[in-house]
């Protein structure tokens, strides 16, 4: 049985996030602009629905999708763009697979005790994030 993972999380650390919005063709002021964001997370997770909340001082990003079940997500706020966007579970990992222009797009989140992991990949770049859950 896959993990639970509601909760909030506060951003602890991130990798390659500069590199990950280039492959993104997000211009080089917004690409500083968001590497210097620390995000924090909240996930709600009941039974096959979810919701993500990224939470920034910037914006807030909102995914609320049932498990399995492709959905069109609007990414305007990331890049402009649209996908096809399904989420499910690969053992202990949660796995998005985003189809659209860009290829390789996705995530996945799992848990590691009390840290959230957040591997993020377009094309040949991975960004990663760590979060640290605090209620």
């Amino acid at each position: 049985m896959p993990p639970n993972l509601t909760g909030y999380y506060r951003f602890v650390s991130q990798e390659n996030m500069d590199n990950y919005l280039r492959a993104l063709d997000i211009n080089v002021v917004l690409r500083k602009l968001v590497c210097l964001l620390k995000p924090d997370k909240e996930i709600i997770h009941t039974g096959d629905h979810m919701v993500i909340r990224t939470i920034t001082s910037l914006r807030d990003y909102v995914m609320d999708f049932d498990l399995g079940v492709q959905f069109e997500e609007d990414l305007g706020p990331v890049d402009g763009r649209k996908c096809q966007t399904t989420v499910s579970w690969e053992g202990d990992q949660l796995v998005c697979e985003q189809l659209g222009e860009k290829s390789n797009r996705g995530w996945r989140h799992w848990l590691e005790g009390d840290q959230l992991h957040l591997h993020m990949t377009v094309e040949d770049e991975v960004c990663v994030q760590v979060f640290q859950k605090v209620k």
